[in-house]
């Protein structure tokens, strides 16, 4: 699916610039999106040359945006759809596992407000600009740690400030926000014009990618415990890209995968009434209007 246009978040370094190599050497036009914009630059010129013969020489476009606050979130998107962005793909790959509680200017928890609130809005956002095509593909990259979350399934918590008032595990926190992104876009997937899919991707265990001694505490002290146990960068995004890339839709939309096929998540992340609740829950709290059924 050569000629489309995807936009990743998180794509100065990581599995997000890998994820866009691999686009562009499909034949996609990336658009990284970083926190930093020297470095953002500096990934997308790294990129130069790598299209397919024929295909765009120039670099990605790049746009800076600190994902953690709203108010940046919805800046992007109105930046993009002013600049005639028209997407195509939206990988929603920025995220990560921070050590201590802190709280946003908004008021959330960060981990939940990069891994969650980002992707949700951003989505929204897109939408309501109107700068997602018609046959549009979201892709949020997930985790298998999903399975370790400490949801409480008749009153979740969507903001993470509970964590505020019990213990702080970072590991849980980071798998809870992973939980509630995949319940969110589960029912997502049902509101979803026709034509447009939101899938979840599981890298598996990469490693090489800084994402656990970048977030300090617990998962940097035990990260090299699992190195010998982990795949490279290149084998981590092979579901995003196959997600971005096949030919036709892969379904079930809203589904989990796992080495490019669906796979099972937890019980929770499968139950449709705490998907609804998330939500609806989640819109609530960004000032989003839901997308109706």
């Amino acid at each position: 699916m050569s000629g489309r246009t995807a936009v990743v978040t998180g794509g100065a370094s990581g599995l997000g610039l890998v994820t866009a190599r691999h686009l562009v050497r499909a034949g996609q036009r990336v658009v990284l999106v970083g926190r930093d914009a020297t470095r953002t630059r500096a990934a997308a010129d790294s990129l130069r040359g790598l299209a397919p013969a024929g295909g765009d020489a120039a670099p990605p476009r790049t746009y800076t945006a600190d994902l953690e606050q709203w108010s940046q979130v919805q800046a992007l998107a109105a930046r993009l759809a002013a600049d005639g962005q028209h997407v195509d793909v939206l990988v929603n790959n920025a995220g990560a596992a921070f050590p201590r509680y802190e709280q946003t200017p908004d008021g959330v928890e960060r981990t939940y407000a990069l891994n969650h609130h980002a992707p949700f809005l951003l989505t929204h956002a897109l939408l309501a600009e109107k700068a997602l095509t018609p046959d549009a593909r979201i892709i949020n990259m997930s985790s298998f740690v999903e399975k370790r979350a400490r949801l409480d399934a008749t009153d979740p918590d969507v903001a993470g400030t509970s964590w505020n008032r019990r213990f702080f595990h970072q590991m849980n926190v980071y798998a809870t926000s992973k939980l509630v992104s995949l319940l969110a876009a589960r029912e997502l997937a049902h509101r979803l014009p026709d034509g447009m899919s939101v899938y979840n991707a599981d890298p598996g265990m990469v490693k090489g990618t800084g994402m656990n001694s970048n977030a300090g505490g617990l998962m940097r002290l035990t990260a090299p415990l699992f190195r010998p146990f982990s795949i490279t960068p290149d084998e981590g995004v092979r579901t995003p890209v196959w997600l971005a890339c096949a030919s036709p839709a892969p379904r079930p939309s809203g589904g989990f995968f796992s080495r490019s096929r669906p796979e099972t998540p937890s019980r929770l992340a499968l139950d449709d009434a705490l998907a609804l609740t998330v939500y609806t829950r989640t819109a609530a709290l960004l000032g989003v209007e839901p997308l109706t059924r």
